[in-house]
């Protein structure tokens, strides 16, 4: 039998005290620490806006009086699908740099952490649409993304479109300001010509008018050689008096 009355049960009891209070603090310490972890992750900003789209359908889904069509519970369902296409593009454009500038040192943990809780959330949002489409119409799900995904590119364009529209008054303005600026320029430079030189125009006007009598000399001439002139006229009168 082992001899209990030869062990000293107060120095046994010192380390396993110890490891009590060891154990102790570190359970006391990871359930602080966890608490503070989640705590401080619930009091970060949130990396995107309200959802509005998502109250919006929520609210029209949960009305009882008077009962929303389903055509318009789809309809809300599909914009708030387009929505979540969007945060979709813009988290997968931001994801790249934001590891960079992490892996820098650029950025704190606090911002790693919001953009993850933002994956997180998108992920859950996915999914809530996609069984709430499914709830509509079978394999609705497969496709409200799809539709979603050109209906966001048609919205993009047309936000395009009406930025350059508001635009045009101001760029025609601009235009027409300086379309008459370069007329002035050109108007100025040629008056600025003629101011110059104001003889080039009288010695070219004289060189013109020289050749142009000088032509017209050589015109006579041509004419008279052609239809007979004093030489042809003298040689007939010869014929006539060997005749």
């Amino acid at each position: 039998m082992w001899p209990f009355d030869a062990v000293d049960w107060v120095m046994l009891s010192i380390p396993i005290a110890y490891l009590f209070i060891l154990v102790g603090s570190l359970y006391t310490f990871s359930s602080i620490y966890r608490k503070r972890k989640a705590y401080r992750a619930a009091s970060l900003e949130p990396w995107f806006s309200q959802h509005l789209q998502r109250d919006v359908y929520l609210s029209l889904l949960h009305q009882e009086n008077p009962k929303v069509p389903d055509s318009i519970l789809k309809a809300a369902l599909l914009r708030r699908a387009t929505e979540d296409i969007s945060r979709i593009i813009q988290v997968r454009s931001q994801k790249q740099a934001l590891q960079v500038l992490l892996q820098r040192g650029s950025v704190g943990d606090d911002l790693w952490q919001r953009f993850q809780r933002a994956e997180k959330e998108i992920e859950d949002e996915l999914r809530d649409v996609v069984q709430e489409a499914n709830a509509f119409a079978p394999n609705w799900g497969q496709s409200i993304f799809q539709s979603a995904s050109e209906l966001s590119q048609n919205n993009l364009l047309r936000e395009r479109l009406n930025e350059i529209l508001a635009t045009a008054d101001s760029e025609r303005q601009w235009w027409d300001k300086r379309r008459s600026e370069i007329q002035a320029e050109l108007l100025g430079e040629l008056d600025a010509d003629k101011t110059k030189s104001p003889t080039e125009g009288s010695v070219a006007g004289s060189i013109a008018g020289s050749v142009r009598g000088t032509k017209t000399a050589s015109d006579d001439d041509a004419v008279l050689v052609e239809s007979g002139g004093p030489a042809e006229k003298t040689g007939k009168g010869k014929k006539k008096g060997k005749k």
